[in-house]
């Protein structure tokens, strides 16, 4: 599909404010749980506004993946837009916890919606070789979003009241809207032979279950709730591949995965969400708590990662775009990943914050080599009526794999620290300030403590990204070419050529 060079332009910014603002939403909201929870009077609750939005964006990607390809993407986009605006209404208007989980809810598959949508328009109007460059820049929204989220979010909670974290998606979403709506061709949807109503069924209630279950996993009272939801999740994914097997119309089609394209790339958007996501947000901690540093010097380790990430991204983006060869990037980037957590589990206790810093960097810089450039190879490897779906699959992989690998993570933590304090430490009200009021002797015995539990951690995921390069190296060693249409079809093993 040929757009003109001013109207592509529109509609790649129009797509990349329109992931920002959901991918915003999910970061700019973390310094104001707190306040949103005193003033609803509903702390015990306060969990669920983020676990809501984020159970309604994993559960609902492939649902509307295909939902993408058989109304078509520009719909779903306008649908999912509209709904994100007035469920941003609501969140500011609500008077009660339960009112605001709702919209959050709502909030949470219109924004997945958008996400995914935003790259299966893009992989309809662009040729293989051009996706990559319009996707980086498309994704760079959730790094940018990472970034300032949470200052944006304590600023406009301390000057405008939390409302505002809610209604600022209002107008420029509006705006957002007009050139979206200008701007996004129309798309023939693809024919289908039905909605696979028994899988969607299935596969929403094993999504549902896994996410509760690891989220649970790290509170010891939920402990027998979750291994029953992790039972239930197992029987219903084995459900849901049997009825995926037999049905005409599937929402995953299982056997896309007989592509190398497809199956490395859903392998590699595995290793980002276990291997980075999962143990960003215990950085600060770790540098607060080993390097005794204050909580403003250890943002600065996650800011250089997401920095490192940007950048790769951007550049990986164009320069595939350049040339249509890719698999270097992910062999390259895994590595770099693998190497920079090694270091980080090597590090001696009391070197400068730098050190660290330029590692996570490092580790950044690898994994927004592949961020993006997976989606484009995935897409690239199916035919046209499975664009929708294997995005979605892509970008459920990672989020399943953060969501997990963040629970894993956080209890292996817990029980490490708690396991390796002295007696005379209380785990449960230990805070930076408190360690930091400590005697010498007690810093440094915390210090240790928690080197010894993230070393391992660090470790293991290191491993992830060394298995990544097995992955990226099964891709297949082609170009990405420069015609739409390009896709292949799915039986065939590879890219394009």
């Amino acid at each position: 599909m040929s757009l003109t060079t001013s109207r592509l332009r529109i509609l790649v910014a129009s797509l990349l404010v329109v992931s920002f603002l959901g991918a915003l939403d999910h970061t700019v909201v973390s310094t104001s749980l707190a306040t949103i929870a005193g003033e609803l009077g509903a702390l015990e609750a306060m969990s669920w506004v983020v676990v809501g939005y984020t159970l309604a964006a994993t559960v609902l990607l492939s649902i509307l993946g295909v939902l993408g390809d058989a109304l078509g993407p520009r719909r779903v986009f306008l649908v999912c837009l509209v709904l994100f605006i007035v469920s941003s209404l609501a969140c500011g208007f609500a008077q009660g916890m339960a009112q605001l989980v709702g919209a959050r809810v709502v909030q949470g598959m219109s924004s997945a919606g958008l996400q995914l949508m935003s790259q299966t328009i893009i992989a309809h109007i662009a040729s293989p070789r051009d996706r990559p460059r319009h996707l980086a820049v498309v994704g760079a929204a959730f790094p940018v979003a990472i970034l300032i989220g949470p200052v944006l979010g304590g600023a406009i909670t301390e000057y405008w009241g939390w409302p505002w974290v809610f209604w600022i998606n209002v107008p420029v979403g509006l705006a957002a809207l007009g050139f979206a709506a200008f701007a996004i061709p129309h798309i023939d949807p693809v024919a289908r032979r039905g909605f696979d109503i028994p899988g969607s069924a299935t596969f929403t209630a094993a999504m549902i279950a896994l996410i509760l279950a690891v989220t649970w996993f790290a509170d010891p009272d939920l402990a027998v709730a979750a291994w029953t939801l992790l039972g239930l999740a197992i029987v219903c994914f084995a459900a849901f591949a049997l009825i995926e097997l037999r049905t005409a119309a599937p929402i995953i089609p299982l056997r896309i995965f007989r592509v190398r394209a497809v199956s490395s790339s859903v392998a590699l958007a595995g290793v980002i969400g276990i291997g980075l996501f999962s143990v960003v947000a215990y950085l600060p901690t770790y540098f607060q708590m080993a390097y005794r540093t204050s909580v403003t010097l250890s943002g600065l380790v996650p800011i250089a990662t997401v920095f490192g990430m940007l950048v790769s991204n951007l550049a990986t983006g164009w320069l595939v775009g350049r040339t249509g060869r890719y698999r270097v990037y992910p062999v390259v980037g895994t590595a770099l990943g693998a190497a920079g957590l090694v270091v980080m589990a090597l590090l001696p206790a009391g070197l400068p914050l730098g050190v660290p810093a330029i590692a996570m960097a490092v580790v950044g810089v690898g994994t927004g080599a592949f961020m993006n450039l997976v989606v484009a190879v995935a897409q690239s490897g199916v035919a046209r009526e499975q664009v929708g779906a294997v995005t979605a699959l892509v970008n459920l992989t990672r989020q399943v794999g953060a969501t997990s690998g963040t629970a894993v993570v956080g209890a292996v933590i817990a029980a490490g620290v708690a396991a390796g304090l002295s007696g005379s430490l209380d785990v449960s009200t230990l805070t930076p300030q408190v360690v930091h009021a400590a005697p010498g002797a007690v810093q440094a015995e915390i210090a240790e403590v928690y080197q010894s539990v993230f070393r391992p951690v660090f470790m293991v995921l290191a491993c992830v990204y060394a298995a990544g390069i097995a992955a990226a190296l099964f891709l297949p060693a082609t170009r990405l070419g420069g015609d739409v249409p390009a896709p292949l079809d799915a039986d065939d093993a590879q890219v394009a050529a």
